[in-house]
């Protein structure tokens, strides 16, 4: 599990931005950021995870 948590994040990312598109949510800038954050935040995560292992 721990390995996959930067995976996971990123997924997660992408999947707000996909259900915020088809919700009609794409005008408010907290769900792009969310997932901006996301996304961000597992690629961090994953290279961590990585290069500790």
């Amino acid at each position: 599990m721990k390995q996959n948590i930067g995976i996971i994040l990123i997924v997660l990312g992408a999947l707000l931005l996909i259900v915020s598109y088809f919700a009609d949510l794409v005008d408010y800038n907290f769900y792009n950021i969310g997932a901006l954050v996301l996304i961000i935040a597992g690629i961090v995560a994953h290279i961590y995870v990585t290069k500790r292992s």
